[in-house]
């Protein structure tokens, strides 16, 4: 299906406008507005397969390509995403880049399950893993190339991370590893494509869990990638007919729906989260607070130079009080909340909260009294008494 917009005429907007524009059908007469939902897993053709051709369902559908070549607009690259089952799938995806036996250096603090995937490949003798503080960039080129072993193949980024948000430099880490013959995939689920692009800071590949801020309703679960790079782009696309990861027609549709109100969704929820982090960041139970958004944080400069914004998660330590240490404190902060709800993943409408070691996979190096808040769209007045009488009851 031809989309409404060129290259040309996509660079030409801004991002605000960009997530309402792209990905329609064509400026036609009786076109629909909205790209439809195809439901179907094969489609007619004789003869051999030209490249380019749907032919079966697990190669392409209709209803995936106008959100990937919107998602592909918005991160300044100049060929069209590609959409997943799942975020996981997508990262499975990106890691299958990495020959067989190579290293991969990847951030000790990561999404869960990116780090056990790459843990368990590495267990297995497939690669070699080497994790590093990511916002460390001395340690990490050091991990790049180390005075006494291989060169990495794989330089994997999150910024900010999850959930420590630690601010990686992407540009000088892009270029380090680039140096040393790496590709470089950057995990921009936090930030979205309006708030930072990885590809303009050197990224060969860029990840998204679209689950979460690009759909932003919790109602469907995808990934994506997006590349610039023609031949990375087809050794992605190929991973994924062969391992099947491939989206549903509707979800795909749900995904672009969302996709239409991220500007809107990103500029309250970021606005309320620096709100909600400067009132936290006084009161006498939070132990310590992570968030860019704040002067005190160590990664606000970095943040400040390669973001529009500071993104709409924040976490706290939450500490102890009279007969309960800081765990056992925090989860009786997430049990008293009426409003915030109390569920894992982020990104959407509604303001989500969690204890994150309550999942084992977590790192143990994630404090088991960090609590993890999504900010959503509420009324950021509402979100914070939620949090006070919630604060109270834990004091009472």
């Amino acid at each position: 299906m031809a989309m409404s917009l060129s290259e040309e005429q996509a660079q030409a907007l801004s991002a605000e406008t960009l997530v309402v524009a792209a990905g329609r059908p064509p400026r036609e007469r009786d076109q629909p507005v909205n790209p439809p939902i195809v439901l179907s897993s094969t489609y007619f053709g004789t003869g051999p397969l030209a490249d380019g051709e749907r032919g079966y369902g697990r190669y392409a559908n209709p209803s995936w390509e106008p959100f990937e070549e919107a998602l592909g607009q918005l991160e300044g690259a100049t060929l069209p995403g590609l959409l997943y089952a799942s975020g996981l799938a997508a990262a499975s995806s990106a890691l299958s880049l990495i020959p067989a036996g190579a290293v991969l250096v990847m951030p000790s603090h990561s999404y869960a399950g990116s780090l056990v995937m790459a843990t368990e490949m590495a267990e297995k003798g497939f690669i070699e893993l080497r994790t590093v503080d990511i916002t460390d960039s001395d340690a990490v080129r050091e991990q790049l190339a180390p005075a006494a072993g291989r060169p990495a193949s794989m330089l994997w980024l999150e910024s900010p991370t999850n959930p420590m948000l630690g601010i990686a430099d992407i540009s000088a880490l892009t270029e380090a590893a680039h140096d040393v013959g790496a590709i470089v995939v950057t995990d921009n689920t936090f930030s979205t494509p309006l708030v930072q692009q990885p590809l303009q800071l050197g990224s060969d590949v860029v990840l998204h869990s679209v689950t979460k801020y690009l759909a932003g309703h919790s109602d469907v679960v995808l990934g994506a990638l997006v590349t610039s790079n023609p031949d990375i782009r087809k050794a992605l696309l190929h991973h994924r007919i062969i391992h099947g990861a491939v989206a549903g027609p509707f979800e795909a549709w749900l995904a672009l729906r969302g996709l239409r109100t991220l500007a809107l969704r990103i500029e309250r929820s970021q606005a309320s989260a620096v709100v909600l982090a400067e009132r936290l960041s006084s009161h006498p139970l939070v132990e310590a607070i992570r968030f860019p958004g704040l002067p005190s944080d160590p990664g606000h400069q970095r943040a400040s130079t390669q973001m529009k914004g500071f993104g709409s998660i924040l976490c706290i330590q939450v500490a102890p009080v009279a007969g309960l240490d800081g765990a056992a404190a925090a989860d009786r902060l997430v049990q008293g909340l009426k409003l915030w709800l109390p569920a894992t993943s982020l990104g959407g409408v509604e303001s989500l909260i969690e204890r994150r070691r309550r999942h084992l996979a977590e790192p143990l190096s994630v404090p088991e009294n960090l609590v993890r808040l999504s900010v959503g769209i509420e009324n950021v007045e509402d979100l914070w008494a939620d949090l006070e009488q919630a604060f109270a009851l834990l004091e009472g």
